[in-house]
């Protein structure tokens, strides 16, 4: 196995329509040496037609790109410059997308829930040929890949179905706070929005979890969607 120099700096391309994750990303891979920030882009025309003329190492990239999919974005980076390596950012955590994503060539796929605070160890792996995920993801690939190998079921005659769990339903202000953090606002955003304070969020956020049986956003943001109480 060749190692890189140490001295090699991972240039990174990233593409984001979030004006407020953009920024920041960019201020994380400015703040590490060993990376550089080569291009941003908040739309996928632009990227795209800046990758058809730079290589680049690392591609960063939201899925929900307001001039075409970011899973088009995977594809036609992928074709134009093999050698880059793709991670999702992104708030959809939902299995269509994690498949879809690694299909089209993604290497790694992080939900933007927290992912600045590692973000740089999380490249410089990517780069290393690493597949960093999220826990959430990592649970549905390891589920996906436990259901097709399991042996089949008992059929419903030779076992009583059970119960299905409902969780409790949310209050009206703890959907408007859940729908709030589901589009990226921070608690402190969010508090700005409803007009109280972040321990208030917080407060919010606990009893959210209690109900979904989660211990952080993404995780209750997925089972959120999974219920149809998202969009």
């Amino acid at each position: 196995m060749t190692l890189m120099p140490e001295t090699q700096v991972t240039q990174v391309a990233l593409v984001e329509d979030d004006t407020g994750m953009r920024e920041r990303i960019a201020r994380v891979v400015g703040a590490d040496p060993s990376l550089a920030l080569a291009f941003s882009a908040s739309n996928a025309a632009d990227v795209l037609a800046w990758l058809g003329e730079n290589p680049v190492d690392v591609l960063l990239v939201d899925l929900g790109l307001p001039d075409q999919p970011g899973l088009q974005v995977i594809r036609q980076c992928r074709a134009m410059q093999p050698a880059c390596a793709v991670m999702v950012l992104s708030i959809f955590g939902d299995e269509a997308n994690m498949v879809q994503a690694f299909e089209a060539g993604a290497s790694g796929y992080l939900l933007k829930d927290g992912t600045e605070t590692d973000l740089a160890t999380h490249i410089r792996n990517l780069r290393a040929g690493g597949s960093p995920m999220s826990p959430v993801i990592a649970r549905q690939l390891l589920r996906r890949w436990q259901t097709r190998a399991e042996p089949p079921r008992p059929s419903a005659q030779s076992a009583p179905p059970r119960a299905a769990v409902v969780p409790e339903r949310l209050s009206p202000r703890e959907f408007e706070v859940l729908d709030l953090v589901s589009r990226g606002f921070t608690y402190v955003e969010v508090g700005v929005q409803m007009g109280v304070s972040a321990s208030t969020v917080q407060s919010h956020i606990r009893n959210i979890y209690g109900k979904l049986d989660v211990h952080n956003k993404s995780e209750g943001v997925f089972e959120a969607r999974n219920l149809g109480w998202l969009p």
